[in-house]
């Protein structure tokens, strides 16, 4: 199945570009957390680029960022509208593949912030460090660490660097918070580094 080429609508301000779940997740403060995000980037002034979902962590931090009168911006291949249950109440654009959807998400975006999510959101958070690690990217990804979730995946990384499979260095390539506040706080601070949407694949 063809489709016409991807257009959204043009944007002065910054964005950021959420990872994260279709799915609610066990702890209640997941989606907790994916509301207050959508809600403080809205607040913040920052466009929110995500998948498209209109369920789990996804549903949540759009429907708290369109709420809050912030612009929200959906990438969705078309053969997932149905599963993930596309949220049109905000700018959508349905593309062909998984990989034109994250090249999009990719290129809208001036930060990425990695939330809790399924092995979908640790896929996407691994091409986005691999890109970093192979100088095709500078900007910033922030991991929204919440109550440890992503630590295993940190530990594999430091095990890797100890392995000489990866340098010491790249323990840089990313920040880890704790909370939604401080995910915020590290995307303004993003707002005066070099990075800058130019820097495209």
């Amino acid at each position: 199945m063809s489709l016409p080429p991807a257009t959204i609508a043009p944007f002065d301000g910054r964005s950021v570009c959420l990872f994260c779940g279709s799915s609610d997740g066990a702890d209640p403060q997941y989606v907790q957390a994916a509301s207050a995000f959508g809600k403080a980037t809205a607040e913040a002034g920052w466009r929110l680029v995500y998948g498209g979902g209109g369920v789990g962590l996804m549903g949540a931090s759009a429907r708290a960022a369109h709420e809050a009168g912030g612009r929200v911006v959906g990438i969705m291949p078309a053969f997932l509208r149905s599963r993930e249950r596309l949220f049109d109440d905000v700018e959508t654009v349905v593309v062909t593949s998984m990989h034109e959807r994250k090249q999009l998400m990719y290129d809208q975006s001036d930060v990425f912030v990695v939330a809790p999510g399924g092995i979908g959101t640790l896929e996407e958070a691994i091409e986005l460090l691999s890109w970093k690690r192979l100088d095709l990217h500078a900007k910033p990804v922030i991991f929204l660490n919440l109550n440890g979730f992503w630590e295993n995946y940190f530990a594999l990384i430091r095990h890797s660097v100890r392995e000489g499979m990866t340098p010491a260095s790249f323990l840089e390539a990313y920040i880890s918070v704790d909370t939604v506040e401080d995910a915020v706080a590290a995307m303004k601070l993003a707002e005066n580094t070099p990075h800058l949407k130019h820097d495209r694949r």
